[in-house]
C-alpha cells in the first residue's frame, strides 16, 4: 500500500523572522529601537506614528526622543527601492546589524476587537493590529513590543503575545551587578600561595599571585579576607592568570580620617579608598539609604578640594523627577531653584561642618562659609557643551538617568576632573527606567576593568538603629 505524500514541514511550522509591532513609548525611549532586532522585520501601526507626532514638541528628553525616532524613519523611508507595503529594508551600511524590513501601515484595519475595549484609545488601536496581523499572517510570529506594563498585560489576556524592549537592559537580574567587592574565602592562600610574591612600596605590601580566581579579577576590584590575619587590598595589575594585589590605605583608623569622618565598615572603607585616590577619575557608589554615600563622597571632595587643592570647587547635580525635566517652577536663580532638591546636601554639610569641636562656634561659621563657597549647585538642563576643569562632579540619584544623559554627563569632565556616581537602584522614580536598564547599571557594568575607574556597593547602614531595623522590617 502507498501512502499518501506527507506535506511540507515547512508549511506547517512558522517562519523563522518574526513581525515586530512597536508601541510608541519604544521609540520614544529608545529612537534606535528601529534597527535592534538583528534579521527580523518590524510594524508600525499608523497610530504610533500620530502618537510620536503629538510628542515632539518641547524640549524634554521625550520629545527629542520622539523628533529623532521620525528622523530614523524618515530616513528608512526616503531611500527606499521598493514599494512601503513590501517591507523597506532597514540596513543602513554593511556593519549595521538590523537586517529586517520595515512595514508601515498603509490599508485602514478593521480590528474586531472584544466589546468592552474602547475603540477611540490609542492601545487598544494597536492591539487591534496585532491581532488583524495575526489572522493575516498565520506562518508568522507577531509579537507586540511596549513599555507600558497594562498594555502588554491586555494584549495577553486577548491571546496575543507581548514583550519588554529589552535591548536597553544591561543585565536581566540586578542581583548579578558587579559590586566592585569580593570575598578571596578562607582556603585563598593554600590555593594560590604557590609561588607568591610580596614586597613593600611606600608604605603598601605587594602580593603577586596565581591561580584560578585570577582569571575572574577586574583591574581596581577590592578583594579581602576576614580571620586573624585580615587582608583588605585592591587589584593593581591582571596578566592572566596572574595579578598583582596592593594593601589599601585604612580610613578606619583615626589618624587617617577624612575630614573629621572615618571609615565605619569594610565596603566604606573601600568607597574612601576610590575617592580618595587621584589616579580613579570615575567613581560609582550603589547602596539602600543610610549607608554613607554622600557623607563619603562629600568629605572625600571637601579634603581634596580645600586641604590638598587638587581640585577647584565641588559641583553638585541631581535629577529633578518628581516636577518633571522644567526647574522654571522654582523662583530665584538656577542654584536657588536647584537647593529645595539639596536636602541630602544640607543634612551632610551640617554633619560635616561639626566635626571639629576646637574651633568653636565663630570658627565652624567661617568654615561653614568656605565650604559653600566651594560647592556649586547645577541643574541638569543646562550641562549639554560644558566642559568642567579640575573640578569634583557629584552626581547625585543617578539611577534616575537613562544611559543617553549619563553620557551626556561624563563627557563633560575636562583633564583633572573626577566623576562621581551615587545613586540606589531600588528606588528608580523615572518612568520606563527599570533595575536593568537605569543609566547607572549601565556605567557601571561598562566601566568595570577600567584603570581609571571603581565600584563599591555598600551594604550596611550607619544612620541609625532605627533607620537600619526600618530598612529591614518594613
Amino acid at each position: 500500500m502507498i501512502e499518501p505524500p506527507r506535506k511540507k514541514r515547512a508549511a506547517a511550522q512558522k517562519t523563522q523572522v518574526k513581525l515586530f509591532v512597536l508601541d510608541t513609548n519604544v521609540l520614544m525611549h529608545d529612537p534606535t529601537s528601529l534597527f535592534r532586532f538583528e534579521e527580523h522585520d518590524i510594524y508600525l501601526p499608523i497610530m504610533t506614528l500620530e502618537e510620536l507626532d503629538g510628542h515632539k514638541l518641547g524640549m524634554s528628553e521625550v520629545s527629542r526622543n520622539a523628533r529623532q525616532a521620525s528622523r530614523f524613519i524618515e530616513e528608512v523611508v526616503t531611500r527606499a527601492k521598493n514599494r512601503i507595503e513590501d517591507g523597506i529594508l532597514l540596513r543602513r551600511h554593511d556593519a549595521d546589524p538590523a537586517a529586517g524590513r520595515l512595514f508601515l501601515q498603509t490599508e485602514a484595519i478593521d480590528g474586531q476587537l472584544p466589546a468592552n475595549l474602547p475603540i477611540g484609545k490609542a492601545d487598544n488601536h494597536i492591539i487591534g493590529v496585532v491581532m488583524f496581523l495575526q489572522k493575516k499572517h498565520t506562518q508568522r510570529e507577531i509579537i507586540l513590543v511596549s513599555k507600558d506594563i497594562n498594555m502588554r498585560i491586555k494584549a495577553r489576556a486577548l491571546g496575543l503575545e507581548a514583550q519588554d524592549y529589552f535591548n536597553d537592559k544591561v543585565l536581566e537580574d540586578a542581583d548579578l551587578l558587579y559590586s566592585g567587592i569580593r570575598d578571596l574565602g578562607a582556603d585563598f592562600w593554600d590555593r594560590h600561595g604557590k609561588d607568591m610574591e610580596s614586597w613593600k612600596k611606600d608604605s603598601r605590601t605587594f602580593y603577586r599571585v596565581r591561580g584560578p580566581v585570577c582569571h575572574e579579577l577586574l583591574l581596581n576590584e577590592f578583594v579581602y579576607q576576614e580571620g586573624d590575619s585580615p587582608l583588605y587590598a585592591v587589584v593593581r595589575e591582571t596578566h592572566g592568570s596572574t595579578v598583582v594585589l596592593e594593601t589599601i590605605r585604612d580610613f578606619a583608623h583615626a589618624r587617617n580620617g577624612v575630614w573629621g569622618i572615618n571609615a565605619r565598615n569594610r565596603e566604606q572603607n573601600f568607597a574612601l579608598n576610590l575617592l580618595m585616590n587621584p589616579e580613579i577619575d570615575f567613581v560609582t557608589l550603589l547602596g539602600h539609604a543610610g549607608t554613607g554615600k554622600t557623607l563619603l563622597t562629600l568629605a572625600a571632595g571637601l579634603m581634596q578640594t580645600l586641604e590638598t587643592k587638587l581640585y577647584s570647587e565641588i559641583i553638585i547635580t541631581r535629577v529633578t523627577v518628581p516636577v518633571g525635566e522644567d526647574i522654571g517652577f522654582l523662583p530665584g536663580t538656577e542654584e536657588e531653584k536647584m537647593t529645595p532638591w539639596m536636602g541630602a546636601l544640607e543634612d551632610n554639610l551640617e554633619v560635616l561642618t561639626k566635626t571639629d569641636d576646637s574651633a568653636g562656634e565663630w570658627g565652624r561659621a567661617a568654615t561653614r562659609d568656605l565650604v559653600r563657597s566651594r560647592i556649586k549647585i547645577k541643574s541638569l538642563n543646562f550641562m549639554r557643551g560644558r566642559t568642567f576643569l579640575s573640578k569634583y562632579l557629584i552626581i547625585d540619584e543617578a539611577q534616575n538617568l537613562t544611559p543617553k544623559q549619563m553620557k551626556t554627563l561624563i563627557t563633560r569632565a575636562g583633564p583633572g576632573t573626577k566623576v562621581v556616581c551615587l545613586g540606589n537602584i531600588s528606588q528608580i522614580d523615572t518612568p520606563y527606567l527599570t533595575e536593568g536598564s537605569s543609566g547607572l547599571t549601565y556605567v557601571v557594568d561598562r566601566f568595570k576593568g577600567w584603570a581609571h575607574s571603581g565600584h563599591v556597593t555598600l551594604a550596611r547602614g550607619e544612620r541609625s538603629r532605627l533607620a537600619d531595623q526600618a530598612g529591614e522590617v518594613l
